[in-house]
């Protein structure tokens, strides 16, 4: 049995991230309207889902054993997670103009997008609340020294970064091309996913369940870390990920991602499909 005092702070600490989360998502959609550009809410998400893990992960809780460098690990995986993902958005907003995809529901909500894009966002506020609580989950698991899974996590991460970075430098790249304009990116891990970013950083996330998991039953609540992969998947493949980025993909491609849908899996890596130019036409995966 967890202790009442726990339970109280605990309900603190959950309700303290949800308001924080609420109000810093509440300011992003301001910013947002204000600059016109849309980028500035996933830079801001990210700082604000790592900072508010970090405070999850390593804020006392009494009546809770847990061991003394977890939560310092699992609060370090959280920031160098936030930090890369956060400045690399800053950077692109400050290069580009509005998000693609956030110029996307733009398009469809018209006159009505402020108010659709604050309650999107809130949306949002809420998934990230779910993702912290994978955080908290991994960093509170009271195994006393560092697990296999602890190993397995941290190279989980170290994977996820450095596959998402890689996937980003390639699309600059590409992008940066003379010859590139007008075409679809199919280089390097773009010829196995049509977003190797939104899979790395989905994968990133089974880091802290690797971390938090507990076969043996003594640690019920390492369960909870599922919901980080969970809600990630969902926002990435079906919210704010994938379905308006390809419609404006489609938009401004047309036949030309027509068949880079025909070829390569939308999320899952994997080899690409040999399909004729004639069949793939009007296509899509």
């Amino acid at each position: 049995m967890i202790a009442q005092g726990y339970d109280v702070t605990f309900a603190s600490l959950f309700f303290g991230a949800a308001i924080c989360l609420s109000l810093v998502m509440a300011i992003a959609w301001a910013i947002a309207i204000r600059s016109g550009k849309s980028g500035w809410v996933d830079a801001i998400w990210s700082f604000a889902v790592g900072a508010a893990g970090i405070a999850m992960a390593i804020v006392p809780l009494p009546g809770w054993q847990q061991s003394t460098t977890r939560p310092v690990i699992v609060a370090l995986l959280a920031a160098i997670w936030s930090i890369r993902l956060g400045l690399h958005i800053v950077v692109r907003t400050l290069h580009g103009g509005d998000d693609p995809r956030y110029a996307q529901l733009r398009s469809e909500w018209g006159k009505d997008f402020p108010r659709r894009l604050f309650l999107f966002l809130q949306v949002q506020a809420g998934a990230a609340l779910l993702l912290v609580l994978s955080i908290f989950a991994a960093a509170r698991n009271p195994v006393p020294h560092l697990q296999i899974g602890d190993w397995l996590g941290i190279a989980i991460m170290a994977i996820a970064i450095l596959g998402e970075g890689l996937a980003d430098r390639q699309l600059a790249r590409f992008r940066q091309a003379p010859a590139s304009r007008g075409k679809v990116c199919d280089v390097g891990l773009w010829s196995l996913s049509r977003h190797p970013n939104y899979f790395f950083e989905w994968f990133g996330w089974l880091a802290y369940v690797a971390i938090a998991l507990d076969m043996t039953g003594a640690y019920p609540w390492g369960w909870v870390a599922i919901s980080g992969p969970l809600f990630m998947y969902w926002l990435l493949v079906h919210v704010s990920g994938i379905p308006p980025l390809e419609a404006h993909m489609l938009k401004s491609r047309g036949e030309k991602f027509r068949a880079y849908q025909a070829r390569v899996n939308a999320f899952w890596p994997g080899p690409p499909r040999n399909i004729p130019p004639q069949t793939s036409k009007g296509q899509a995966s």
